[in-house]
C-alpha cells in the first residue's frame, strides 16, 4: 500500500492501514486540513464555499462522499460537481467564484489509486509552501469541527457544457474552419470522465466522433497513462475507421495525446508544440514549459519571434513560471496544454478544439502536420527505488560522472550534451516511489542509447 503527499496533492491505493494507503481516516484528515487552511488563507468570510469534482475512477464516490461529508462537517458549503474533469473543476471554482476545490483523481495512476488535489481561489494548485504547512495541520491534526447549527450545505451543479461553452467561444477556435473540414476522429477515454465529456465537445464542433472505451466505469480498458504502448488499440481502430485522427485522453482529462491518420503516434510531446505553433501564428508572444519536455517547443517558439522558458516539473512551477514571463500558452511535454485566455491548469478540451483549427486552417493530413515540426524524440524510462536514501546519493555521482557538460539541478539533475542536441533528465517523481530518467535527441535510438547510458550507471550505483 501507499500514501504520497507531494506538490502533486494526497495520492495513494484504496485499502490499507491509516497513514499506509487513501484510507477514509487518511481522506478525512487531509481534508480537514485544507478547511483549516482555506480559512487562515482566506480570513474574515462569513462563509467559505468549496467545488468538489471527481473521475470515474470505482473509489471515485467513495472518496466523493467522504470529502464531502467532511467539508460539511467543517461548516464549509459544497458545490459537488460530480463526474467532472480535472480542468472542469478547476474552471468551476472561477465561475462559482468559490474559495477553493479539491479534485478526486489519480490521473494517470492505475484504478486502486485515487488522490486529492487541492487549488485555490483562482482553481490553481496549492503552492509547495501551502502543501507543507497544509501537511503540518494534518500531522498535528490541528483541526475543529462546526456545531450543528453552522456545518455546510451542498448543492449538486454540472459544469461540463459551462465549460465546453467557454472553449468554443474564444476566437481562437474556428468553430467555422473545423465544421468545413468533417473530420472523423476516434476518442479513448479509457473508461473515465472524458467518455461522457469529450464527445459534447466534438459534437459541438461538428466533428465525427468513434468513441472506444468511453464507458465512465473506472474500470480502465488499459493502463490509463496515455504512452504509445497503452494505445495499440486506438492506433489501430484509427487506420480500421479511415479516420483524420486519433485522440486519447487519461482519466482527469488534462493532458492530450494525437495519433496521426495512418495510425502512428503524434507525439505526446508534440501536442504541446502544434498547439503553440498554432497560438504563436495568430498571436506573438512566450512559452514555457518543464524541463522534461522536448526542446522542439523552444525551437517553434524561436521560429516566432518568441522566448522560450523552462520551469520544474509540477504543474504549480510551469504556472508560476508562466505568470512571471506573461506567457502566451504553455504546459508539458506529457500531453498538458495550459492556455491562460481560459485558465492555468492543463486543459485537454481547449488542447483538441485548438489542434483541429490548426489542422483545419493548414488543410494537411495529422501525419503531415507532425513532419513541419522540428523532429527529436523523447525515450522516457522509469527505475525503481525502494530505498529513498539513494537519490542523492545518485544525483551527486551523475553530475560528477558528466561535469564537463551543462548541468541543471532545480529538478533533479539535467545534463545538457549541446554539441550533439541531446540531454537526459533524472528526477524523482511527485507521484510514484520511482525514479524517471528522460533523454532527448534527434533520433529515436540516440536517445534510448542515452537513457540506457545512465540507467546502467544508476544500476551501479545502486549496487555499491
Amino acid at each position: 500500500m501507499t500514501l504520497i503527499k507531494s506538490i502533486s496533492g494526497i495520492r495513494g491505493t484504496i485499502g490499507g492501514n491509516i497513514g499506509d494507503a487513501l484510507t477514509p481516516i487518511d481522506i478525512v484528515k487531509f481534508t480537514s486540513a485544507y478547511a483549516t487552511e482555506l480559512r487562515k488563507r482566506l480570513p474574515g468570510k462569513d462563509h467559505y464555499r468549496v467545488v468538489v469534482g471527481r473521475d470515474a475512477r470505482i473509489s471515485g464516490q467513495m472518496v466523493e462522499n467522504l470529502v464531502c461529508g467532511t467539508l460539511l462537517a467543517c461548516g464549509i458549503d459544497v458545490i459537488d460537481a460530480g463526474l467532472a474533469s480535472t480542468p472542469t473543476t478547476e474552471m468551476a471554482v472561477i465561475f462559482e467564484k468559490a474559495d477553493g476545490g479539491i479534485i478526486l483523481t489519480a490521473s494517470h495512476n492505475p484504478k486502486q489509486w485515487n488522490a486529492l488535489k487541492l487549488l485555490n481561489q483562482r482553481g490553481e494548485f496549492l503552492t509547495a509552501k501551502e502543501g507543507e504547512t497544509l501537511l503540518e495541520t494534518a500531522e498535528a491534526e490541528d483541526f475543529g469541527f462546526a456545531e450543528i447549527d453552522k456545518i455546510g450545505k451542498i448543492e449538486h451543479k454540472d459544469f461540463t457544457m459551462q465549460h465546453i461553452d467557454a472553449v468554443l467561444a474564444h476566437p481562437l477556435v474556428d468553430r467555422d474552419a473545423i465544421k468545413k473540414a468533417h473530420f472523423k476522429v476516434v476518442l479513448d477515454a479509457v473508461n473515465s470522465v472524458g467518455g461522457c465529456t469529450m464527445p459534447k465537445l466534438l459534437k459541438e464542433l461538428g466533428v465525427e466522433c468513434i468513441e472506444l472505451n468511453c464507458a465512465p466505469t473506472g474500470d480502465f480498458a488499459h493502463n490509463p497513462e496515455p504512452l504509445p504502448a497503452n494505445l495499440v488499440g486506438l492506433c489501430n481502430k484509427v487506420v480500421e475507421e479511415k479516420a483524420d485522427l486519433g485522440i486519447s485522453v487519461d482519466p482527469d482529462v488534462d493532458r492530450l495525446a494525437l495519433i496521426c491518420e495512418n495510425g502512428k503516434p503524434f507525439g505526446e510531446e508534440y501536442t504541446l508544440v502544434s498547439v503553440a505553433d498554432y497560438v504563436l501564428s495568430h498571436r506573438k508572444g512566450d512559452t514555457v514549459s518543464n524541463l522534461s519536455s522536448s526542446r522542439a517547443l523552444k525551437d517553434v517558439t524561436e521560429a516566432h519571434g518568441g522566448k522560450h522558458f523552462s520551469a520544474a516539473v509540477g504543474e504549480v512551477n510551469v504556472t508560476t513560471k508562466m505568470r512571471e514571463v506573461g506567457a502566451v500558452i504553455g504546459g508539458e511535454g506529457n500531453g498538458g496544454v495550459i492556455f491562460p485566455d481560459l485558465h492555468y491548469g492543463r486543459d485537454a478540451y481547449i488542447g483538441v478544439a485548438l489542434f483541429l483549427s490548426n489542422l483545419a486552417q493548414k488543410g494537411i493530413k495529422t501525419s503531415e502536420l507532425r513532419a513541419t515540426y522540428p523532429n527529436y524524440f523523447i525515450s522516457k524510462n522509469r527505475v525503481e527505488l525502494a530505498d529513498k536514501t539513494l537519490i542523492e546519493k545518485i544525483f551527486a555521482k551523475i553530475k560528477e560522472l558528466y561535469k564537463e557538460e551543462r548541468i541543471t539541478d532545480i529538478d533533479g539533475v539535467k545534463i545538457d550534451f549541446d554539441a550533439s542536441r541531446k540531454w537526459v533528465q533524472l528526477r524523482k517523481s511527485n507521484t510514484e516511489p520511482i525514479m524517471r530518467i528522460y533523454a532527448e535527441a534527434p533520433t529515436e535510438k540516440e536517445a534510448d542509447d542515452l537513457a540506457q547510458e545512465i540507467i546502467t550507471k544508476i544500476n551501479d550505483i545502486k549496487a555499491k
